[in-house]
């Protein structure tokens, strides 16, 4: 799946005493696009820019960033992202490697040569790599995504500003404190011995998949799973259990796999504005996803394998 990136390992650990140096990777991303090496995408690997090669623009008259001397937080409110013009921003680190978002974006003169903006989704449905790469455009573009959103406050409409404690944005004037948004959904292989209940969308993702959906206020993840088999295919379901999660920051989304086997009736009335498809497939007809980065993708062809649980 998308995060099995092993044997690399995320460390997403809040540290804002983090400064970026020449070699450091920046992820410019906007509007769902993230800048890389155009020749390199064509070959099928995901190379993004460095520091340095953008130096002029985040830190103005500075040709060696490794040499500006930043100031502690405890210096001031801020203080440390004022000084990078609010326009890096630490994100995560991949092994020894320190990723920053560039909160700006770049105009045509400003792009460095060889590089372009590509959208995301091209990225995966192309399966280009590597895979620690992929996994952090995902990732990155998960926070951008927030931190475009939450410049203002939504319950009295001021400035939000970064909390210097933890990833969070701290209203300066009623001080609402926002975490970044992670929506909880349920991916669903419904089983009705040996065949399992295959979807397909009406409109956008065009390959197989599984009953999915997001939970609802006051439910229980078990709750969501079958409400969304009910609504999409019509059929009821026992004996549900968990199978594994995924975050999928391509949708700001923490998915979690559940198999279940349907209850009776296993008629199918499918909600036609919704999908286009629903049927119950031997797993030895199941046509997989093209690529392995889905949790759906998974568990189809774990079922497929006859290994489901």
């Amino acid at each position: 799946m998308i995060q099995d990136i092993y044997p690399h390992k995320l460390n997403n650990h809040f540290d804002p005493e983090v400064h970026a140096g020449n070699e450091d990777i920046l992820l410019c991303i906007t509007e769902g696009k993230i800048l890389v090496q155009e020749c390199r995408f064509e070959d099928n690997e995901i190379v993004f820019p460095r520091v340095k090669d953008v130096s002029e623009i985040v830190f103005p008259g500075v040709k060696d960033v490794n040499k500006v001397a930043f100031p502690k937080v405890k210096d001031g409110a801020d203080s440390c992202m004022k000084s990078e013009g609010e326009k890096l921003r630490y994100l995560f680190s991949i092994d020894e490697t320190k990723y920053f978002l560039l909160d700006t974006m770049l105009e045509s003169g400003e792009i460095p040569a060889g590089y372009a903006y590509v959208d995301e989704r091209s990225l995966r449905k192309e399966g280009i790599g590597p895979d620690d790469h992929l996994f952090a455009a995902i990732t990155g573009k998960h926070l951008a995504d927030w931190y475009r959103d939450t410049r203002f406050c939504g319950r009295c409409g001021h400035r939000m500003i970064h909390s210097k404690k933890e990833r969070a944005m701290v209203c300066e004037a009623c001080h609402y404190t926002a975490y970044p948004r992670i929506m909880p959904a349920v991916i669903v292989g419904v089983t009705n011995g040996d065949k399992l209940l295959i979807t397909r969308y009406r409109t956008g993702f065009r390959y197989n998949a599984l009953v999915a959906g997001f939970t609802e206020i006051g439910e229980t993840m078990e709750e969501t799973v079958q409400r969304e088999v009910m609504e999409e295919a019509g059929v009821r379901v026992k004996n549900i259990r968990y199978y594994k999660s995924q975050p999928w920051g391509s949708a700001n989304d923490i998915l979690l796999g559940f198999y279940c086997d349907v209850d009776g009736d296993d008629r199918i009335y499918m909600d036609s504005e919704e999908l286009k498809y629903a049927e119950w497939v031997h797993r030895k007809d199941i046509v997989l996803q093209p690529g392995e980065f889905s949790l759906t993708n998974e568990m189809m062809k774990r079922f497929k394998e006859g290994k489901e649980i």
